[in-house]
């Protein structure tokens, strides 16, 4: 059930991501913990929420017990942030009493001086600032002060009742530097989010969130990729193909190469996807790019993401096929992007397809390829899911996709490293064949839940000219298995171009 308050209730964090996980951002007056080891962005995340406030009006208090104000301001400054009016520093300091080993009390225990003497410097604090955000870091030196889970726990609703009093936001920041079993505040708290870091056997570090709990809303649950840049901390929402539907004409994508359109049935169905399986060299992203030249004659837009090619060589390239990639992507035509599969998560990939459909209005997207996305996945079950419901997604927004995958072998019987066949509407084969004592190239769909298609496999060649297919290879057999058998009596393969 939906107990969601409103956005009229919500105090927004300041990361689009994060409010959307959340159904709108922290519910007012409550008190939330947000939890990850050292180095997960909680420091980052306070200050963008307390920012955030200050922009609308609210003031902020920002409690340190752990960092020095300047060290705060330092942190503060390298996102390009000034503190200023609208936001207070407090920096808890302890007693010089209580530094001073000569003044420690002998017959009481100096934790219940320094705590009680805490927890007095932190009401103080409130009460002087009278702000409605507040940011208390970190829970650490409360728990080291208490030393006992049950004074642990007395002080943290006594902090939690009296900030109740004045209807205060507040974030608990903990560095789970304390047993990972002692969960006090978690049933305390009104929500907790749980900021990780994970360090890949290569690449750079991956983080993610988790919203672990939050009363009476119906949050995003799951992880959430996330990543902190040069202005903050920056949260993609996991892709929900469910939740996205448009009204869409499902109409006919043409190639414009005839014998590629005999081929399938006429061509592409608006709203559907297409997997491109191949060797090495055989040409599936001129396949790809073919029916994003298309679909840009046709006066739409279209995105290619490439993976594996480094694009001056992918420019280069299709310049010598004929294709001017460059000069369409200037004319705002058609989007081109490299991804680096080290450096991106597969949750900021999908925000970026997703953002690309959703404000350029972008209908056809090719993937360039699989094998690179795969790199950028923890594990082939992840991919799996990534890719269906990026698919299911472009599908429900009558965008055409197409993906290319590349096989290993050159003839004969070769595998995909990752199997996604049945996830796509169509799939398409390429082969290298051996005939007349050279290597030939033969192409056939093999799979198109949009409609009919022709059965047979054809020859194709690439050269100046771009793609051409030719007639079916009808007199041939075991053209899958690379070394096919002649069984005609005339020539139907293509004819070498006359230089």
């Amino acid at each position: 059930m939906d107990f969601d308050q409103g956005a009229a209730q919500k105090t927004r964090t300041g990361v689009w991501g994060l409010d959307d996980i959340l159904s709108g951002g922290f519910s007012r007056g409550h008190v939330f913990l947000v939890e990850g080891a050292p180095g997960t962005g909680k420091t980052t995340l306070a200050l963008q929420y307390l920012l955030e406030g200050v922009k609308s009006g609210e003031k902020g208090l920002y409690i340190t017990l752990s960092e020095t104000e300047r060290e705060l301001r330092e942190s503060a400054a390298s996102h390009g942030w000034i503190l200023k009016d609208g936001l207070d520093i407090f920096e808890l300091l302890p007693p010089e009493s209580l530094l001073d080993s000569e003044q420690q009390q002998s017959l009481l225990y100096s934790s219940d001086l320094e705590l009680g003497e805490t927890t007095k410097q932190i009401f103080e604090a409130v009460e002087r600032s009278r702000a409605s955000r507040v940011v208390l870091d970190s829970l650490s030196e409360i728990r080291l002060l208490a030393q006992s889970s049950l004074r642990y726990r007395r002080q943290i609703l006594a902090i939690k009742h009296y900030f109740a009093k004045f209807g205060t936001t507040v974030l608990l920041l903990d560095d789970l530097t304390a047993e990972t079993a002692d969960k006090t505040v978690h049933s305390v708290a009104h929500g907790v989010v749980r900021l990780e870091e994970l360090a890949p056997d290569y690449g750079a570090e991956r983080r993610r969130v988790r919203v672990i709990k939050y009363r009476g809303v119906k949050f995003r649950g799951g992880y959430h990729d996330a990543t902190i840049t040069t202005g903050g901390m920056n949260v993609f929402p996991r892709l929900v193909a469910s939740e996205y539907r448009s009204d869409f004409t499902r109409s006919m994508m043409a190639s414009g190469v005839p014998g590629l359109d005999q081929l399938l049935g006429g061509g592409i169905e608006a709203g559907s996807s297409t997997l491109i399986l191949g060797p090495a060299g055989t040409g599936k992203s001129l396949v790809a790019i073919v029916f994003l030249i298309a679909a840009i004659a046709r006066g739409e837009k279209g995105a290619l993401f490439a993976f594996d090619e480094e694009l001056g060589l992918l420019f280069a390239r299709m310049k010598g096929l004929g294709f001017d990639l460059p000069a369409l992507q200037r004319s705002g035509q058609l989007f081109v992007e490299q991804v680096d599969a080290a450096e991106l998560s597969p949750g900021e990939f999908a925000h970026r397809v997703r953002k690309r459909v959703d404000e350029d209005r972008i209908r056809t997207v090719v993937i360039d390829s699989l094998n690179g996305y795969q790199s950028a996945m923890p594990a082939e079950n992840s991919l799996i899911l990534h890719i269906h419901e990026l698919l299911q997604y472009l599908n429900r927004r009558g965008a055409a996709t197409f993906m290319t995958v590349a096989q290993h072998g050159l003839v004969g019987d070769m595998k995909a490293p990752v199997d996604v066949t049945y996830l796509a509407d169509t799939v398409m084969l390429l082969r290298y064949f051996e005939a007349v004592g050279s290597v030939r190239r033969a192409i056939s769909i093999i799979k198109k839940r949009t409609g009919a298609h022709e059965p047979t496999i054809r020859e194709y060649r690439i050269d100046s000219r771009g793609l051409t297919i030719g007639a079916p290879l009808d007199d041939f057999q075991g053209v899958l298995r690379g070394i096919p058998v002649y069984i005609g009596e005339a020539q139907p393969l293509l004819e070498e171009p006359s230089s």
